[in-house]
């Protein structure tokens, strides 16, 4: 058996390892899921300016993905549709409505120039085996930009999940350009819906944001949804809307969907019904409003890491950095070899060294001709000594380019070369003030893409509290207790207790002291003369002092506590004396006297007559006594054996 167990926890922690890492959670250097970045690099692989099938593409991608065509669909859908990275052609669905894409086989994609920015370096980017060894996939792409931060992210794996929220482009863009500044910075959500959001708790990522749909309410009959929460779409906003007028919380007359290219979605009310009335009810009982919890959980350095904005920001404008110098390292690098074979041509043809081959026969006494010829000029070879490459590539130089050449030409040429290192030499010395540019040149690049509508927010960032269902319902049920059967409810006959709705609690203190609190129902038993019942509403309960007074039945003295109600769980039956669970042997052993919530009174203890008690009755004032915890026990009033009590309000 423990052989075996060892066996289901090994495998168990490599399927849990494995969903985390290369399934369901993006990575902090790129952004993107495993399957994202397969459809990337397919995409890349497949780029000859054309769109492509999405077929075409899945199929493409299933050398590296291996867990089928429908979750490469899917999933490049979705990434298409965020319009930064694939140029969609073709019904793509809508991501207002939630009406999906056409088949693969009838809609075309191809990578975007911008992807290409972000992500595209195949000399600097790591690759590994695909998952059959027949082909090379990258590990992570050399991303220039906070990728999970602009696109967002979902996913859930084994034991944890994460949340992302998508943010502004050129947002996050200046937030980096701040971070390589060393300046201060704030970053917030903006969805492509638009609406309303609030985030004063959003925690950098790792609290929960307020969502709201924006409303046009200028008709008072009528209420026009403009643009959707995140979240939700036209579809599961107009079921929850048909819900809760079904349930008899709204009343509206009809619901209409206008949407095509923007959100129009036509509420007309119902006879005597407004709209100023009813927004609230909208937000509280639909999807008009929601709650989001979010959770910044990415992969970093091959481990799940919670992360907050700011980190992730400063990550990525040290990473664009690190990329920039070895973009411009490996580019100085090309540049260099590329300047010293056009000096060796040049002298090569100029020379005319190439003329010392001519009688020479075997491959050996030609290199031996070449390397004798370029002694007397190997000042202007520099220190770079001549490699058996650079033989092989002067001697493949053809008669005609030779006959051809122009001098002037390939000294302007090697110029630029020149210049260009120089360049490069100077970006290097203030690889910061480059980073900037860079960054500088994305954001004018985007602003001038109208198909990403400029880069402009959409999301207005307010300040407003989540509407309480408990404002918005009326208080219109009557609830009544009948002292004579026992009976509470909204249809019991009997004394008025309250004005409730069908969302209020209430506190009942029954006849031997036990209180409990529970929900509004039609009719349910309490017992005979109830101390007190009430709504369970803590604000008003904090401040409300209730007074007991009992007797010991086997002494026969009488005791006062004054406490407050503050906490409870629901349903649970509790000792208006212990504070504690009641239990069956306290009622045995006391007597509730009196309970009252009145802030002044008196009351008379009428004692027991005995021989030689001359003072039969007692006045007290309650308000005297402290108020105390309710688990606190009562105080002692007389040494007399108690008969009954006698309750008289003070004016």
């Amino acid at each position: 058996m423990a052989y075996i167990k060892n066996i289901f926890d090994k495998n168990f922690l490599e399927y849990a390892s494995y969903v985390i890492k290369d399934r369901a959670i993006p990575d902090l250097e790129d952004g993107l899921k495993p399957v994202q970045r397969r459809i990337m690099h397919s995409l890349f692989e497949m780029d000859d300016g054309k769109f492509h099938k999405v077929a075409n593409v899945v199929g493409h991608c299933m050398q590296y993905h291996p867990h089928g065509d429908a979750s490469i669909g899917d999933a490049l859908v979705v990434l298409a549709c965020k319009d930064f990275f694939i140029e969609k052609q073709g019904n793509f669905g809508n991501i207002f409505t939630g009406d999906r894409a056409s088949a693969a086989r009838y809609i075309e994609c191809r990578a975007t120039g911008f992807s290409r920015d972000i992500f595209y370096n195949p000399k600097i980017t790591k690759f590994a085996d695909s998952y059959d060894g027949r082909k090379k996939e990258p590990l992570l792409f050399p991303a220039k930009i906070p990728v999970a931060l602009i696109i967002g992210a979902e996913g859930i794996a084994v034991g944890m999940s994460t949340k992302i929220l998508p943010h502004n482009i050129l947002e996050v863009l200046e937030a980096e350009k701040a971070c390589l500044s060393g300046k201060d910075f704030t970053l917030y959500p903006d969805f492509p819906s638009g609406a309303f959001v609030d985030v004063s708790e959003y925690r950098e990522g790792n609290g929960k944001v307020l969502v709201r749909a924006k409303l046009d309410t200028s008709d008072p009959k009528k209420i026009v949804i403009r643009e959707l929460p995140f979240g939700s779409t036209t579809e599961s906003l107009i079921a929850s809307v048909e819900n809760a007028a079904k349930a008899g919380r709204l009343k509206i007359q009809s619901i209409d969907d206008y949407t095509t290219e923007n959100v129009e979605i036509e509420i007309k009310l119902a006879r005597g019904v407004y709209s100023e009335e009813t927004v609230d009810a909208l937000y509280a009982w639909t999807e008009c409003e929601q709650m989001i919890s979010v959770q910044f959980l990415l992969i970093k350095e091959n481990f799940p890491c919670v992360m907050t904005v700011s980190e992730v920001l400063k990550y990525h404008a040290k990473q664009l950095v690190r990329i920039l110098i070895k973009e411009l390292e490996l580019e100085k690098k090309e540049l260099t070899d590329k300047l010293h074979l056009r000096n060796l041509e040049r002298i090569f043809i100029e020379e005319r060294i190439y003329k010392a081959i001519e009688n020479q026969k075997t491959a050996e006494s030609v290199a031996k001709a070449v390397i004798k010829g370029f002694l007397p000029f190997m000042k202007e070879v520099g220190s770079r000594q001549i490699s058996d490459e650079d033989i092989e590539h002067l001697l493949k130089i053809p008669i005609r380019r030779i006959s051809l050449y122009d001098i002037n030409k390939a000294r302007n040429e090697m110029d630029e070369i020149k210049a260009r290192i120089k360049e490069i030499n100077a970006h290097l010395k203030n690889i910061t003030a480059y980073a900037l540019s860079f960054l500088d040149a994305l954001i004018a690049k985007i602003k001038a893409n109208e198909d990403l509508g400029h880069g402009a927010r959409r999301t207005v960032v307010s300040k407003f509290e989540k509407t309480s269902v408990k404002e918005v319902v009326k208080k219109d049920l009557a609830l009544k207790y009948d002292k004579s059967s026992g009976y509470v409810g909204t249809t019991v006959g009997g004394d008025l207790v309250a004005e409730v709705s069908p969302f209020d609690r209430i506190l009942i203190i029954k006849r031997g002291g036990i209180w409990t609190v529970q929900d509004i129902q039609d009719k349910v038993f309490i017992g005979e003369n109830a101390w007190w019942i009430g709504l369970a509403d803590k604000d008003v309960l904090a401040k409300t002092v209730f007074t007991v007074i009992y007797k010991d039945k086997k002494s026969g003295l009488a005791y006062i506590k004054r406490c407050v109600i503050e906490g409870w769980i629901m349903n649970k039956e509790y000792s208006l004396l212990t504070g504690a669970a009641a239990e069956s042997d306290e009622q045995e052993k006391t007597e509730i006297l009196l309970v009252s919530a009145q802030q002044k009174f008196s009351f008379t203890l009428r004692y027991v007559p005995k021989p030689r008690l001359k003072v039969l009755e007692e006045e007290f004032k309650a308000h005297k006594f402290i108020v105390k915890g309710i688990k606190a026990g009562g105080v002692r009033l007389s040494a007399k054996e108690v008969k009954r009590v006698d309750f008289k309000k003070e004016k």
